[in-house]
């Protein structure tokens, strides 16, 4: 009986204690990063969306392993109309999209992304991005990538 009695206080006493570690955690979340990017002539740096050569309705993004559809938003800003890839780095994984444009592929992208738990607060690492097939800039005050196309070939 002194045993039970025992082993119940000191299960008590746990359950309290992570009580008090909570308490000090309170909740911590960060969603992962969007990926945002501006697709510019790379001749006169017009924005394609801007100008009229390309229509939001044109824009898929495709997951190159299985061709199925991949989130996104189109953000429509007076002089620089934007895309936004905000469906990745829920979970881990390693992921190629495509971004097309009228059918025709304006860049791809690689993402090692790794979703991480660590002191109470559940966040995503990001261990590799890379751009593929296209010419782009990358601010890094803002994080769009400028993705430049050659709109003007003979």
């Amino acid at each position: 009986m002194k045993i039970t009695i025992n082993i119940l206080f000191i299960s008590l006493l746990f359950l309290v204690q992570a009580c008090k570690i909570e308490e000090k955690c309170g909740e911590c979340f960060s969603a992962p990063a969007a990926f945002t990017f501006a697709i510019v002539d790379k001749l006169t740096g017009e924005n394609l969306f801007t100008n009229g050569t390309y229509k939001p309705e044109q824009i898929e993004v495709l997951n190159l392993a299985d061709n199925t559809k991949i989130e996104y938003s189109f953000i429509p800003e007076q002089k620089n109309n934007l895309i936004r890839i905000y469906s990745i780095g829920w979970k881990t994984e390693k992921i190629n999209i495509t971004v097309k444009v009228l059918n025709q592929s304006i860049f791809n992208m690689y993402v090692d992304a790794v979703r991480k738990s660590e002191k109470c607060c559940s966040f995503t690492e990001y261990n590799e991005v890379l751009i593929q097939n296209a010419e782009f800039v990358l601010d890094a005050e803002t994080g769009i990538y400028t993705i430049r196309v050659d709109t003007h070939i003979p």
